[in-house]
């Protein structure tokens, strides 16, 4: 198969495909939307392609057949009719003031107005935008596709401040309005954005819009599936170790096929490095301080059960950690449980890539700067690596100590209970490592495993006063725990106990244990 262009950053169907570039075909997808239905809205994270899906329905619709060429829709789509597409996006630049959306809006209605040969005859974005629905109407003899993308950023951009989100709000909320008072003049409509406003909030009476972002049958409607990889990008795999490429970068999920992140991909096979491209391309620093602040014990985040209505809500007034974190990307649907009438969802992290860097990130947050953790994240492979547990203690004692005592004493996270294990968890986390929480067992839950290169270590945490009780390793005995692991190779059992007074660890009792359960 012939090499192709990488379309790294590329959101334009007509660039991909006439100068070469490799293309993953959504038009299956596309021309079902279209047959089922007429209003639709969908939630993705960032980078996730939503841009070039709007871009493909936006060419489809406008019938430039030539971009469509041994594609799908080729075959399948009716190339006699051609629409009206209006187009609009939010999703370039900084909108952080009513003035600068208002800015935009006016500038995109221009530019629709112009091409349309249609004279602005009202001073507000609302009239204008029904005003210009309505003359393309009647003009060309077709109804109108409303695309719009990105339609929650310039409410993102000012999060932090609710005040100013708020006013934000109610501008978009006033031109949304106006697709369901099109209605008789409206083909088809689509929305995205990452979050995932509430109807009553955001799109006031346009109560009609039908939410595919937990549809089953739409999870890989942006991304690339497995076979995508396989298939469309076969001839830059070579060199590369598949099963990482899957560890690294799938499991994206919303009810349905699994998907990588395209830009996550596209790097890869471009720089054949593997690095959290997605990650480190834009994680708002909002988001990292919000879990401090909110005492989220990280661990959990590894294992977590959420109402499917809770995650498909954002309020500015009211943000869920949970519904953050999923629409986000930060999140991924692992498993469901249905009961009549209620849904829950299994939540953890997508990927490799999420679980180590989101942990590096939150590492910092926990130890008041991210050049604390750095220094002490490599030294702990080649520990591990050589089996020296006493090298570990030290360095964990080292990195605890590094913690600056002013950041202990003026911030309250560093106070509650599950502070100690979280930062000890997101330490190990942040390595990349397989870690396995609250492990079930016969006889009960180990705190945290780590498993890597044959062997495996099991963590106790306690917390204690001041001075070292030794109860952490002798639970670890007591109940066995070992036990599961040990036809794997060597079991280390760590006992760890932490004193709220010295704010460092005060026991770090180990026992290794061989295969058969021999001491060594």
């Amino acid at each position: 198969m012939k090499r192709k262009k990488l379309p790294i950053g590329i959101q334009t169907l007509r660039e991909i495909r006439e100068d070469g570039h490799y293309y993953v075909d959504k038009t299956p997808i596309a021309l079902r939307l279209i047959e089922l239905g007429k209003y639709y809205f969908l939630s993705r994270p960032r980078r996730f392609g939503k841009s070039l899906f709007l871009d493909t329905l936006k060419e489809l619709f406008e019938g430039n057949q030539a971009l469509f060429g041994g594609l799908y829709a080729e075959q399948h789509w009716d190339w006699s009719l051609k629409y009206p597409v209006l187009r609009f996006s939010f999703g370039g630049g900084l909108l952080g003031s009513v003035a600068d959306v208002r800015a935009s809006l006016h500038t995109q209605l221009t530019r629709h107005e112009e091409n349309s040969g249609l004279p602005p005859k009202f001073p507000d974005a609302r009239s204008r935008f029904s005003e210009l629905i309505l003359h393309l109407a009647k003009t060309t003899g077709q109804r109108v596709v409303v695309l719009i993308d990105e339609y929650d950023k310039p409410i993102l951009d000012r999060i932090e401040d609710s005040a100013t989100a708020l006013e934000i709000r109610e501008v978009l909320k006033d031109f949304y309005s106006v697709i369901k008072d099109s209605d008789a003049h409206i083909r088809f409509a689509f929305l995205t954005g990452v979050s995932r406003f509430s109807k009553v909030s955001i799109f006031s009476g346009l109560n009609n819009l039908q939410d595919i972002t937990l549809d089953a049958r739409y999870s890989s409607i942006c991304g690339y599936t497995d076979e995508d990889v396989d298939t469309v990008f076969a001839p830059e795999l070579p060199g590369l170790d598949r099963e990482e490429i899957r560890r690294w970068y799938n499991g994206y999920n919303w009810r349905g096929e699994s998907v990588y992140n395209p830009f996550d991909v596209l790097l890869l096979l471009s720089q054949r490095e593997f690095q959290p491209y997605w990650f480190e391309s834009g994680t708002p620093t909002f988001l990292v301080k919000l879990l401090a602040q909110r005492q989220q014990f990280t661990p959990d985040l590894e294992n977590v059960f959420e109402s499917a209505t809770l995650l498909s809500s954002f309020e500015v007034e009211r943000i869920s950690t949970e519904a953050l974190l999923f629409q986000a990307g930060y999140l991924s649907i692992a498993g469901e449980r249905y009961r009549p009438g209620r849904l829950a969802l299994r939540l953890t992290y997508p990927n490799l890539e999420v679980k180590t860097s989101l942990n590096n990130s939150l590492l910092g947050a926990l130890c008041g700067s991210i050049e604390v953790p750095e220094r002490y994240i490599n030294p702990l492979y080649d520990l591990l690596e050589a089996g020296d547990l006493p090298g570990v203690h030290r360095l964990l004692h080292a990195f605890f100590a590094s913690i600056p005592h002013d950041w202990h004493r003026n911030n309250p996270i560093a106070q509650y209970e599950g502070y100690w294990a979280s930062v000890f968890y997101s330490y190990f986390a942040a390595l990349g490592l397989d870690t396995v929480l609250e492990d079930a067992t016969n006889r009960g839950r180990i705190d945290m495993a780590v498993r890597w290169l044959g062997q495996t270590w099991i963590f106790e945490f306690k917390v204690v006063e001041l001075v070292p009780e030794g109860k952490a390793l002798q639970q670890l005995q007591d109940k066995h725990y070992a036990d599961k692991y040990r036809a794997s190779g060597a079991v280390h059992l760590v006992g760890v106990e932490f004193s709220r007074e010295s704010r460092n660890i005060v026991a770090f009792d180990t026992l290794t244990l061989g295969c058969s359960g021999a001491l060594r």
